[in-house]
């Protein structure tokens, strides 16, 4: 299969008379707002191939990413909306959304940290999701461009904020590289010992934003195993293999299929919402957690992180009620999410890798989704 280089594209796209480029049609003052007396804005970074990111400090989400098929055509591959209206009034499904304190879910909203009991709001009942209430997908963040291609989000959690102990000082930064990459770092330090588990929250169809589903889509995921949940999407706290099971991409496989097939873990979730074990020898190490391939434009998409997990979900509570940009719905399975972490309920789970935080020490957590074609 022969492999285009983003260079050849950008040959192409000027040459070609035919070029067809799909641009959102995000205007910045739509998201110029103050927000809890906060100053909302918008901010596009752009590398020298073409690609071109946008972001907002509300929630430090991804509200754009225009990236290029087989052909050259741009197009936008990340679900959202073109106003900060549609971020504030619908029902919250974390578009691109940066999540804390705690991406994804913790059982009954407790954990304890030395003996000392915490409580955080039920905002996904039973369980505590995303960080609670209003987690950092709701905060206004301090946003400082720092070029054209990258930008820095910050923020200050208090003491107590949705229930979780200590100052927490966040730093993200977003970075569009010339390699095609949209880089995700995360830095985070804290007054008292707490748990911190942050992570990006987009939707990806590389068919286009509210192009049709990603059933068609080949996933790769670099993990033998993954943590099956309950009923209520908790981790039973047992560590097993995906092999001969509807959850095994240990080969590359499309997303619809075996999403379909009788399986109480594909019940539970409504489709694929999981957390799988990567293949990791060292915990430190930036490695591939996953691919995504759409054989329809070419776009191949691939996952680095120093996590040991990654969150695979398949849009599967999306009803089409979400209207996104171009005013298309946004419906069942027309997204999927990789979200780079730690594992859901890791502070009641003695044998999953820790995630607190303690006073002194430095939190950093790497994403990395590198764009291609083939």
């Amino acid at each position: 299969m022969k492999v285009f280089t983003f260079a050849m594209l950008a040959v192409f796209a000027l040459v070609s008379c035919n070029q067809k480029i799909s641009k959102p049609a995000i205007k910045p003052e739509a998201f110029h707002k103050l927000v809890d007396g906060k100053q909302v804005d918008l901010y596009m970074l752009k590398n020298k191939n073409g690609l071109e990111m946008n972001v907002t400090n509300y929630g430090g989400r991804i509200v754009s990413l225009m990236v290029p098929d087989k052909s050259g055509k741009m197009e936008d591959v990340v679900l959202g909306y073109e106003s900060i209206d549609g971020y504030l009034s619908a029902d919250e499904q974390y578009f691109g959304a940066s999540i804390g304190r705690y991406g994804n879910r913790i059982a009954k909203g407790s954990f304890a940290i030395d003996s000392i009991k915490y409580k955080l709001a039920i905002n996904n009942k039973p369980n505590s999701l995303h960080g609670g209430v209003k987690g950092f997908s709701a905060k206004v963040w301090k946003a400082v461009p720092k070029g054209q291609n990258e930008l820095e989000l910050t923020l200050v959690s208090p003491d107590m904020e949705e229930g979780y102990p200590g100052d927490l000082k966040v730093t993200v930064n977003y970075k569009l590289t010339d390699a095609n990459e949209v880089s995700i770092t995360y830095r985070a330090e804290t007054s008292k010992p707490t748990i911190v588990n942050l992570t990006n929250h987009s939707y990806f169809n590389l068919h286009g934003a509210g192009n049709g589903d990603i059933l068609d889509h080949e996933v790769f995921l670099n993990a033998d195993k993954y943590t099956p949940v309950d009923s209520t999407l908790i981790p039973t706290g047992n560590i097993e293999s995906v092999i001969g099971t509807p959850l095994d991409f240990t080969t590359p496989a499309t997303v619809g299929s075996r999403i379909n097939e009788k399986n109480e873990q594909l019940a539970f979730g409504l489709g694929y919402d999981h957390n799988f074990v990567l293949n990791k020898t060292d915990a430190k190490v930036i490695t591939l957690a996953a691919s995504v391939y759409d054989p329809q434009s070419g776009r191949f998409m691939e996952v680095f992180t120093n996590e040991p997990g990654v969150q695979f979900y398949t849009s599967n509570f999306l009803k089409g009620k979400e209207i996104g940009k171009q005013n298309k719905p946004y419906n069942f399975r027309s997204a999927l999410c990789l979200e780079t972490q730690h594992f859901p309920d890791s502070p009641n789970q003695p044998e999953f890798p820790t995630v607190v935080l303690r006073p002194g020490e430095v939190y950093n957590s790497v994403c990395i989704y590198k764009f291609s074609v083939k």
